[in-house]
């Protein structure tokens, strides 16, 4: 059993041209074949049904599916409520993560707001690059207070990204850091891991109890892998960061059973492996 903490169904989709994401076309484009060829030869012609049926089948725990808001920046939007529907009509394995425009102001806040009360969404999605925002700009503080007051988590983007139409440097996690100095009570997951800044993102995390590593959109192998820059998180995260490592496959950027077998190649013990995949993830969502 699993919890998958990245996932997007192929019935959600950005409501836009979506322009901005091109560079992660071409930098993803063999993991991403990968799934369209399994696509094509599951015994599902739709591929909502394949989706469904294979955490059916991987027995997965819970999935999250995160909302973005990118409208003043790049004109496009993935709803809270589609996001919210999906989860309604699916069931209790998929979870949502509201995603608000920061620069909407007390609009924004509200509107997370709903999302949690009214939508039933247990958590915020931050993507600051996609907002062109470092993770402590003072905009997005009114919603990290937000997820304070309500109870709820927040996925803050940490590390590079490949867009080239914002600044890679918008991920860096000493920005986290004092987020988290001046919001103590905030739980975050910050995810991707943090590359090329891993070990930065590391110190954050010894340094607050409350910060959780998301290992999104990375392949497992390259933890174990010599100068892919990875691989502290395998060292730290089979010892003092043991529970805060937090699994996810950010389907369809990479197949779901592919981010599995490679996780479960990695040399960890028994307990450490179910920590990474299950237990810190529920303990991250208040479960």
């Amino acid at each position: 059993m699993f919890v998958d903490f990245s996932s997007r169904p192929p019935v959600l989709q950005l409501d836009g041209q979506s322009t901005h994401l091109a560079n992660y076309r071409r930098v993803y484009s063999g993991t991403e074949a990968q799934v369209a060829q399994a696509r094509e030869q599951a015994s599902h012609a739709d591929p909502l049904a394949a989706y469904l049926d294979s955490y059916e089948r991987l027995q997965a725990k819970h999935v999250i599916l995160k909302a973005r808001d990118l409208r003043s920046t790049f004109g496009v939007r993935l709803s809270n409520e589609a996001v919210s529907e999906f989860c309604r009509t699916y069931g209790e394995r998929y979870i949502g993560f509201a995603g608000v425009d920061p620069h909407r102001g007390d609009e924004a806040v509200a509107e997370f707001e709903t999302a949690v009360r009214e939508l039933g969404l247990q958590g915020l999605n931050v993507q600051g690059f996609e907002h062109r925002l470092t993770i402590d700009d003072p905009l997005l503080f009114p919603l990290y207070r937000k997820c304070v007051e309500l109870g709820v988590p927040v996925n803050i983007h940490c590390g590079t990204n490949f867009s080239t139409h914002t600044s890679m440097s918008l991920g860096h996690p000493a920005a986290l850091d004092r987020v988290m100095m001046a919001l103590p009570d905030l739980k975050v997951c910050a995810s991707p891991p943090g590359w090329p800044w891993v070990l930065d993102l590391i110190a954050v995390a010894w340094r607050h109890p409350n910060l959780w590593i998301g290992t999104v959109a990375v392949k497992p192998k390259l933890f174990e892998t010599a100068h892919s820059g990875y691989e502290p998180l395998l060292q730290y995260g089979r010892t003092v960061l043991n529970k805060r490592m937090i699994f996810g496959s950010s389907f369809p950027m990479m197949p779901v059973e592919q981010a599995l077998a490679q996780f479960e190649a990695l040399p960890m013990s028994d307990t450490a492996r179910d920590n990474w995949l299950l237990q810190n993830a529920l303990e991250f969502l208040g479960r």
